[in-house]
């Protein structure tokens, strides 16, 4: 196997990409942020990298201190990889980078893979107002716990205090629910597509409290932020 390169650089910017800036590294991450997820799971939410790759990249993460292995006590029993307190360091970075990427002046078409992407663009879009407290982009008073499904992935989403977090797993009294696939889910979240019309043809589940929902929806819609070039021009 061929040593791992390095751009040797002291720079601790150098140093980071040295330990994941590998191709396929920081999605890894990505994809463990809100929780621990088994090999089988890691590899749905990123179904371009091969089985050998994703491996490797576990164990050069593993190996740098990142993530650990873990098993689940019973009756699960299952192994699971999980980051470690300092791989938890990453998520504000991620979470920034993926706001910054997100103002490209170039618009994607590609679809999401994985419902932890999709979680993960709540938290860059739900930004606090200056000095952090509440405003209107930072949630408008909104205080609610939501479970979102898609698929196997079950998600928390907790709003309050001019804050929103994720965590992987099911809320155990979500103020509102909703379920369906991530193509729909990523629709119904970035306005695309009104909340009624995608439960009217069954392709979302809705419960609870929809009203809330929408203002979910209305915030991040209207806190969406102007791409670069329009940065640039301003």
């Amino acid at each position: 196997m061929a040593s791992k390169r390095s751009y040797g650089d002291g720079c601790g910017i150098a140093r980071a990409l040295d330990l994941v800036g590998e191709r396929w590294g920081l999605l890894v991450v990505r994809e463990l942020v809100l929780g621990p997820k088994r090999f089988t799971g890691l590899h749905a939410g990123l179904p371009g990298v091969s089985p050998n790759v994703l491996a490797q990249r576990l164990r050069e993460l593993e190996a740098a201190g990142v993530l650990r292995r873990r098993t689940l006590g019973p009756p699960a029993g299952a192994r699971v990889y999980e980051l470690t307190e300092w791989g938890r360091e990453l998520e504000p970075l991620l979470i920034g980078l993926g706001r910054w990427g997100g103002r490209s002046p170039e618009p994607t078409a590609d679809p999401y893979r994985s419902a932890d992407s999709l979680m993960l663009w709540l938290c860059s879009r739900f930004v606090p107002a200056p000095g952090g407290m509440p405003g209107a982009a930072a949630g408008e008073g909104l205080v609610a716990v939501f479970g979102v499904r898609s698929g196997d992935d079950r998600f928390a989403v907790r709003v309050g205090g001019g804050r929103l977090t994720v965590e992987r797993g099911v809320p155990e009294r979500p103020d509102a629910t909703l379920a369906g696939d991530l193509g729909t889910l990523t629709d119904v979240l970035k306005g695309r597509r009104p909340i009624a019309e995608a439960a009217q043809s069954g392709e979302l589940a809705v419960g609870g409290d929809v009203t809330a929902l929408r203002r979910l929806v209305d915030l991040l819609i209207t806190s969406r932020p102007a791409t670069a070039q329009a940065a640039v021009l301003a």
